[in-house]
């Protein structure tokens, strides 16, 4: 079986690279190791306030009986699966619109975060993470006298 060049797939793994070489945001992913153990990955957006960080995870046409979210020693794992889409084949040639299959993400919290505390939400395709920070590790303004 012939493996054939797919360039988008090459321009894309560049560009997973620079973003992670760019990458000051205190919410730390693991790509190699995701890309490694799952079929594709969901790409998320991560938005810190001062008392929490939220994360919204794309994952059109998965239901959120079939994700499943595990925190572990400050690493948050979210990983679950997605049906085979529609495929079409026309004179030998095959299409296919969307992955399917396995997805998994994995993100290092910083540990200022309340475990305890984080929610998770799933409405039309986006997963909605909430991870409140704790109370006494939040930053504090202090005034100069004098």
């Amino acid at each position: 079986m012939t493996k054939y060049y797919e360039p988008l797939h090459t321009l894309g793994q560049l560009q997973r690279e620079v973003n992670r070489l760019f990458d000051t945001s205190p919410v730390r992913h693991a790509d190699e190791a995701d890309l490694a153990t799952s079929d594709w990955v969901p790409a998320v957006d991560i938005k810190e306030d001062t008392d929490r960080f939220i994360i919204y995870a794309d994952l059109p046409g998965v239901e959120g009986k079939d994700i499943e979210i595990t925190l572990d020693n400050s690493i948050l794992t979210l990983k679950g699966h997605r049906e085979s889409s529609k495929s079409e084949e026309r004179q030998g040639y095959k299409r296919v619109e969307r992955v399917s299959g396995t997805f998994l993400r994995r993100f290092t919290l910083p540990s200022s975060v309340d475990a305890a505390k984080v929610s998770a939400r799933s409405q039309s395709g986006v997963l909605e993470l909430v991870i409140p920070k704790n109370q006494q590790s939040q930053t504090r303004k202090i005034t100069v006298e004098g």
